[in-house]
């Protein structure tokens, strides 16, 4: 395990237990949220090493990485996603002029799919093999491996998608570095990420779906975000909700207490109608390049 003695936002060491639980999804494994002191981010510490940390994806179970329909909460995901596809697609072609797309944490390929249909030009990054060979054959769309991050020509894309992915990011401050050379002057990076300050994670706490430790390394609030990508060179300019993620996230961590999984649709329900004081359970922040 690797332990993480500063911040990543604010890089001070003054770092405080915030929560102890469990890889609910696949493993069992309890590991620990803390809190800086000193801005208030947090982040599950320890965290697998970098070399161990694929084995916590492997499983049908993390359905990023799947197709199943297994199940009902599977077979949700599923029929959302089709319409949720569009509306990404429709949100980076309102926000940018070109067609270069890169996306980050790719996954089998669904969104380049919709994007490279709606004519961007795009491939994508994804450290899953697995999950890049899917994409090849079913999706029939181009992903390299995540190292292929530090390879790619400076100011190459006019817009960056991450869905769900920034909060996986080993580096993350080198990472979105390297973003903001890759993006063209004026170039967009599009990021979702759960909301850790949402009615829903305050509600189900240690068994809030979206936690989803180890595989999240970092548990983001609004702040977090404007601070951290402020910092390196990034402005943000607009926060998109994910109305539909507080009904399967509840949903989740409904299963994760052993009652019945529908009743997440009522605490869904409850969290967007409370999202203007706590924000939705997950948000898109459109960042622009300065």
């Amino acid at each position: 395990m690797n332990t993480i003695e500063k911040c990543v936002v604010c890089q001070k060491s003054e770092l405080e237990e915030f929560l102890s639980l469990k890889d609910h999804m696949i493993t069992q494994e309890e590991f620990t949220i803390v809190n800086c002191k000193n801005c208030g981010f947090h982040f599950t510490n320890p965290i697998p090493d970098k070399k161990d940390i694929g084995s916590y994806y492997k499983s049908e179970e993390y359905v990023s990485h799947s197709s199943s329909n297994k199940g009902l909460i599977n077979y949700l995901y599923n029929v959302v996603r089709k319409r949720t596809l569009k509306q990404k697609v429709g949100w980076i072609q309102n926000a940018v002029n070109g067609k270069r797309l890169l996306d980050i944490g790719s996954g089998t390929g669904h969104f380049l799919r919709v994007a490279k249909e709606n004519g961007f030009d795009g491939y994508g990054l994804e450290p899953d093999e697995d999950a890049r060979n899917f994409a090849h054959k079913e999706n029939h769309v181009r992903s390299c491996d995540q190292s292929e991050l530090y390879n790619i020509d400076k100011n190459s894309a006019d817009v960056i998608t991450m869905w769900h992915v920034l909060e996986h990011v080993y580096d993350l401050r080198k990472d979105i570095q390297r973003m903001h050379e890759i993006l063209s002057a004026g170039g967009k990076l599009f990021v979702a990420v759960p909301n850790m300050n949402s009615y829903d994670a305050r509600y189900y706490k240690s068994f809030w779906a979206a936690y989803d430790v180890p595989r999240h390394l970092y548990h983001f609030q609004q702040k977090d975000i404007a601070r951290l990508f402020m910092d390196l060179g990034f402005e943000l300019e607009k926060v998109i909700p994910m109305k539909y993620d507080s009904y399967y996230v509840s949903m989740l961590s409904e299963k994760y207490k052993k009652r019945l999984s529908l009743f997440g649709v009522v605490i869904g329900w409850i969290s967007n109608r409370k999202a203007k004081k706590y924000g939705y359970s997950s948000q898109v922040y459109v960042l622009e390049k300065k």
